[in-house]
């Protein structure tokens, strides 16, 4: 199984995915790591991506995706995955295998961390183009991003059954 964490930057993907794969003894994967130098360069410089931008970071992604799938390997992986779009392109070979969890909370939670992070290109300016980006999962499973990683965790586990 690969269990997608998505949601804006500063939602918590990375340190609540950590947790999980902890809690759960599986590998945990950080999307943030597929991006091409470009993407990180234009982010780390405030311009948004576009959906161009994004192709070369989803398609490494889905390679990863797809050859956890096919090895049966269960993997945590932190990704946007704003729109519909990505989040179909991600699971297109083998849907059942993939399980996505938004990480939702307000853009005055979300802005504070950022603004607190020290050390990561994303920076707090660009959170809005992220949130007007950004279109909610239907029928996923959704959790609150404020709570302590190690619940949001126990949240997650408890509402995929892991």
């Amino acid at each position: 199984m690969v269990i997608v964490l998505m949601g804006v930057s500063g939602s918590g993907k990375t340190t609540v995915g950590k947790q999980l794969a902890a809690d759960l003894g599986w590998q945990f994967v950080e999307g943030d790591d597929y991006h091409p130098p470009e993407n990180v360069a234009k982010m780390a410089g405030g311009t948004p991506l576009t959906d161009a931008d994004r192709r070369p970071w989803l398609k490494a992604l889905r390679q990863r995706i797809d050859a956890a799938c096919a090895a049966d390997e269960n993997i945590v992986v932190a990704c946007s995955a704003l729109k519909h779009e990505y989040r179909d392109y991600l699971e297109r070979d083998d849907p059942a295998c993939v399980r996505y969890v938004y990480l939702r909370g307000s853009e005055d939670l979300f802005r504070a961390r950022l603004e607190a992070r020290k050390g990561h290109f994303m920076g707090a300016n660009m959170l809005q183009s992220q949130l007007e980006a950004m279109e909610p999962p239907v029928g996923e499973v959704t959790v609150d991003a404020a709570p302590p990683p190690a619940r949001i965790a126990a949240d997650i586990r408890a509402k995929l059954g892991a």
